[in-house]
């Protein structure tokens, strides 16, 4: 356990002392979501279980009852606190948001949730979990376009655990594409049919977690999409004003099933060795793997 502290205060004194030319984000609270996620990841034995993020004015924390450790934010000075367990009962200061942010992104720290593998998702989202529950935001803004519309992927796993689920994405409400407008008769809307089918989609997994098979995951975000539509300009009919932008609001449910090969999924994934699937036409075409 001292070992472990040593660790973790060396490894923040090292943030302090480090100059930044990166950009940390202004959201206090998409930032220690962040933090607080890569601190359970990184110090397992001082933060050992995924816990809720609760707010008390001014504080953002969590509390681990197995350590006795509370670790939250201070809205007022944008810092990192630690107390209770060896830390005693006064709210020890770790470091600014902003410079623990810095360490994160340089190191390339992890800041996945038990549930979801959030290495790739764009800078800007913001997981949440409780129990089987995972919210995933933008927090009212929009950010980079991501490469798909899995948003919550299976962390990777040791060993073959012979759950497959499959994940079912539907929409609560309409998807929004502002900033482009296409009137082109006879030509149906093509942004509108992206945005639609980033929403409502399905995807599989191969051995799953049993304590991840019955997830629900709501997402509430909202996507720039000017770099992908600037092609667009110019073109008669079409009308461009940046930003473009794509709000969505989706659920998506788990089910087992017996075979991901045998679903009418848009893709599969192997956790174990992370090889990726695409249907093409109702043929599963592996797309390699990604170790």
């Amino acid at each position: 356990m001292k070992q472990s502290i040593k660790k973790f205060i060396l490894s923040t004194c090292t943030v302090t002392l480090m100059g930044s030319a990166h950009f940390a984000s202004a959201d206090i609270n998409s930032d220690t979501e962040t933090l607080l996620n890569w601190a359970e990841n990184t110090y397992r034995d001082l933060f050992p279980s995924h816990q809720v993020t609760q707010s008390l004015e001014p504080w953002l924390y969590r509390f681990y009852p197995e350590t006795g450790i509370y670790a939250g934010v201070n809205r007022g000075d944008n810092s990192a606190y630690v107390l209770g367990g060896p830390y005693g009962p006064t709210p020890t200061r770790i470091a600014g948001v902003p410079e623990l942010i810095t360490q994160i992104i340089d190191s390339g720290g992890n800041t996945s949730i038990p549930a979801c593998d959030t290495s790739g998702a764009p800078a800007g989202l913001t997981y949440t979990q409780s129990g089987n529950v995972v919210n995933i935001s933008t927090g009212g803004a929009c950010v980079a376009l991501p490469e798909n519309n899995n948003f919550c992927s299976t962390p990777q796993q040791p060993t073959e655990t012979g759950i497959s689920v499959l994940t079912t994405s539907t929409t609560n409400s309409p998807s929004r594409i502002n900033g482009i407008s296409i009137d082109i008769p006879g030509v149906p809307n093509p942004i509108q049919s992206f945005a639609n089918g980033f929403s409502d989609s399905k995807h599989c997994t191969v051995h799953v977690p049993a304590d991840t098979a019955n997830l629900i995951i709501n997402s509430d975000v909202c996507f720039d999409m000017t770099a992908q539509t600037s092609g667009f300009e110019g073109i008669p009919g079409i009308t461009v004003t940046p930003p473009v932008t794509m709000n969505l609001n989706t659920t998506s449910t788990n089910v087992v099933v017996a075979d991901c090969f045998t679903t009418d999924a848009a893709s599969i994934y192997n956790t174990v060795t992370g090889e990726f699937w695409i249907n093409d036409e109702g043929t599963f075409v592996s797309q390699g793997s990604s170790r």
